[in-house]
């Protein structure tokens, strides 16, 4: 193959809603070289050395010290702390030496534009994020590896969702506020996971590449940032190019402060293209274990009757069926047969009228007058108060203290 030979298309992008939005919304012709592919797997024996080396100062402090440093220079700034631990000043440093290129009014308006969604916004996260990342089976492999996915996928579900809506509300990512604390607080979880993965003997290297590393992480935001613009699109919205461009430049700036090497991070949307099909080339190969996460997903889908009788267990089936319909049309009928998910024809109907009525509805709401600012509005409040349903299901830790103890000892 000559080093300006295209490569042929990977599986994710040739099936389902993925296929349509390729041929719909790419660039044209995003195929890479295997010099590009090449470069790109380079990045899977990265890790995050400023995150790590923090996580190492809070094994060799006695318990609960370092990160009480952590906490004291999150919220005062380093240079507030007597004979501070270079770790941390390295750390600390290095985040606030903010780029160049960030904006925060783009970074803000990318924001109202996810709010003015309220909670459709929610579906793409959990029924194409996350589902769709379970297809990825080398970043499964920490998730299995904690010993605790599995059975905890409802907690796992809204944690993410209290996280996103931290990250994604207007003002949230600047200096101090609780998206850009949150973002931090999850880089360490990562680097306490990679860490707890490296000690284990059985982590296969050859396999795997190095656990939560560089690609992994840049195909999470992703996941968080093009297939969600993606999936609103399947679903009806209509974000205008500007929008776009703003939610991607929100996502690379919580991509560069959750330690994603910049060189990896999307300018724009083009960017983002190819780097999908560069990492769906390479990590989005499914087995066993995304077929047993998409299980506890599904199963995460219908605790929302738990304990509501015969009504509950209607919402249940209706939960089930709404979700893995959306998961189905995304990530197509071969991906989501391998994963097990439920085939409802009738869901998918509703699904896809659902989103022809959301399409004219935005018709509307572009051509009159206010109506972005009231949408702006009523989709802020949907979200405070789906915020605070999750709270009372799963109280929030934004410390992710749960997080920071040894997985080996949480799985035991």
């Amino acid at each position: 193959m000559g080093s300006d030979e295209r490569l042929p298309e990977p599986e994710l992008l040739r099936q389902g809603g993925l296929r349509l939005a390729t041929l719909l919304f790419a660039p044209g012709d995003i195929r890479c070289t295997e010099p590009q592919l090449r470069r790109l797997r380079e990045f899977a024996q990265a890790e995050d050395p400023e995150a790590d080396a923090v996580v190492a100062l809070f094994r060799e402090r006695p318990p609960g010290e370092g990160r009480a440093l952590f906490e004291h220079a999150l919220a005062h700034g380093v240079d507030s702390l007597d004979d501070p631990p270079p770790q941390l000043v390295s750390f600390f440093r290095s985040v606030r030496r903010t780029p160049y290129w960030v904006d925060h009014d783009r970074i803000d308006r990318g924001a109202r534009a996810i709010v003015r969604t309220g909670v459709l916004s929610l579906f793409p996260l959990g029924d194409m994020a996350l589902m769709g990342g379970y297809l990825a089976s080398r970043a499964t492999k920490p998730l299995v590896g904690t010993g605790a996915i599995e059975y905890a996928a409802s907690r796992r579900l809204i944690e993410t969702t209290q996280w996103w809506l931290d990250v994604t509300t207007p003002g949230a990512l600047r200096d101090g506020g609780r998206g850009y604390a949150s973002a931090l607080r999850v880089r360490l979880v990562h680097a306490h996971v990679r860490a707890a993965m490296n000690r284990r003997p059985d982590w296969d290297y050859a396999a795997w590449d190095r656990p939560i590393n560089q690609v992994q992480t840049v195909g999470t935001l992703l996941l968080f940032s093009l297939v969600y613009l993606v999936g609103m699109r399947l679903l009806g919205v209509r974000y205008s190019d500007a929008e776009r461009a703003d939610i991607l430049h929100l996502w690379r700036y919580v991509g560069w402060l959750m330690g994603v090497d910049e060189a990896l991070l999307p300018a724009t949307e083009d960017d983002a293209w190819r780097l999908l099909w560069l990492i769906a080339v390479t990590e989005f190969i499914p087995d066993e274990d995304s077929k047993r996460l998409a299980a506890a997903l599904v199963r995460s889908h219908a605790e929302v009757g738990r304990g509501r009788g015969p009504l509950g267990s209607v919402a249940a089936q209706l939960s089930v069926r709404v979700h893995t319909a959306i998961s189905r049309l995304v990530l197509g009928r071969g991906n989501a047969d391998y994963l097990g998910l439920p085939d409802d024809p009738i869901a998918r109907a509703a699904v896809l009228a659902g989103a022809a009525t959301n399409f004219a509805a935005e018709t509307v709401r572009r051509r009159l007058p206010g109506a972005t600012a009231v949408q702006e509005h009523l989709g802020a409040l949907a979200r405070r108060r789906y915020a605070e349903m999750l709270g009372a299901l799963v109280p929030p830790d934004r410390s992710y203290a749960r997080h920071l103890r040894t997985p080996e000892n949480r799985a035991a």
